[in-house]
């Protein structure tokens, strides 16, 4: 996303997470622009029944909750550390300097709010209209072009688990897991080692 060198020259700190921790809560304002130095980061929000839903997961070298923080509006969801993590962080006024010095960062910023707004379009679709398989296999599809799944000798490792997938969809884990088995039989997908590649 931004450059790490360029993130310090304007005096970004550099913060660690622990797994399971909150980074921020749901109808918290915003204070900072948040980029992922390594770890795991997801938004999510519960229903009235307590059901999670994912709204995004944030991999090394992205960055998370920015719409917020352009309009200044609460944040929809909470971040939580899925795994250790260590973030950059910069405070919004500092953040917004950076934007208008720096103005092919933020060609790159809108670039990726609108891939984000693109998937939550199409993903809305998707929820809204087809089957369990379609739906899972369009987020495994999308996480190949967005977060660059690594590639090897069987396919691409789909680096989410069951529990994310039917996070993300709206699906339950037995339904994702019920899915994953007849797109494996179709031959869309690959089990080894109870790892999924596509």
């Amino acid at each position: 996303m931004i450059a790490p060198e360029l993130l310090e020259k304007y005096d970004a700190i550099r913060k660690t997470i622990d797994k399971n921790e909150i980074l921020f809560e749901e109808g918290n304002l915003p204070t900072h622009y948040y980029q992922i130095i390594s770890g795991e980061i997801k938004m999510s929000n519960y229903n009235d029944d307590g059901r999670e839903f994912i709204q995004g997961i944030f991999y090394k070298d992205q960055s998370f909750g920015e719409p917020p923080l352009f309009l200044n509006q609460k944040y929809p969801a909470n971040a939580i550390a899925v795994e250790n993590t260590e973030i950059f962080l910069l405070p919004k006024v500092t953040f917004m300097k950076l934007l208008q010095e720096n103005p092919s960062v933020s060609i790159n910023i809108i670039e990726n709010l609108a891939q984000r707004l693109y998937y939550k379009s199409i993903m809305a679709a998707e929820i809204s209209t087809h089957e369990p398989e379609h739906r899972v296999l369009k987020l495994i599809d999308h996480g190949i072009a967005y977060f660059n799944f690594k590639k090897d000798a069987n396919g691409h490792l789909i680096n989410f688990t069951r529990q994310q997938i039917g996070d993300l969809t709206g699906l339950r884990v037995e339904t994702v897991i019920r899915a994953i088995k007849a797109l494996e039989k179709k031959g869309q997908l690959k089990i080894i080692n109870r790892k999924v590649y596509r």
